[in-house]
């Protein structure tokens, strides 16, 4: 067990701490789409991802960000799981130019063809959260 699991945690209540930590409601909003169709599956990402591995001690959160962030851009056909770690990431304290240099970085294994989507995804997400400052709403 690691520093951040205990015995009186479970896997869920862990995973949910995480999710709401790292992705906020965009998180949130992923699991809450799952509730009518599959809400087991919905409870195995809590669970996994967010309860067992972003918890674990070796790897911050902004380097699981990181290497999430630069596998969903190489996968290239991520756009929608890409943006909620774009915003993850910038919650987690990476700037935007990181994330244009994560993707810039990606073009060189990836092909340029995924590093111009993730691109792509990158800046509406920036535009996104640049409208939401703008208009007072919390991020």
């Amino acid at each position: 067990m690691t520093h951040a699991q205990t015995q009186d945690e479970s896997r869920f209540d862990r995973g949910q701490r995480a999710l709401s930590r790292i992705d906020g409601s965009a998180g949130e909003k992923v699991v809450a789409s799952l509730a009518d169709i599959a809400p087991d599956f919905a409870r195995y990402v809590i669970e996994f991802p967010f309860g067992d591995i972003y918890c674990r001690p070796d790897l911050g959160l902004r380097d699981r960000e990181i290497a999430t962030i630069a596998a969903l851009t190489a996968l290239g056909n991520a756009a929608p799981q890409l943006k909620v770690h774009l915003e993850a990431g910038l919650n987690v304290g990476l700037s935007r130019d990181e994330i244009v240099e994560i993707m810039m970085q990606m073009a060189v294994y990836a092909g340029f063809p995924a590093a111009l989507n993730g691109l792509f995804a990158a800046k509406e997400v920036f535009a996104a959260r640049d409208e939401q400052q703008a208009s007072g709403e919390a991020t």
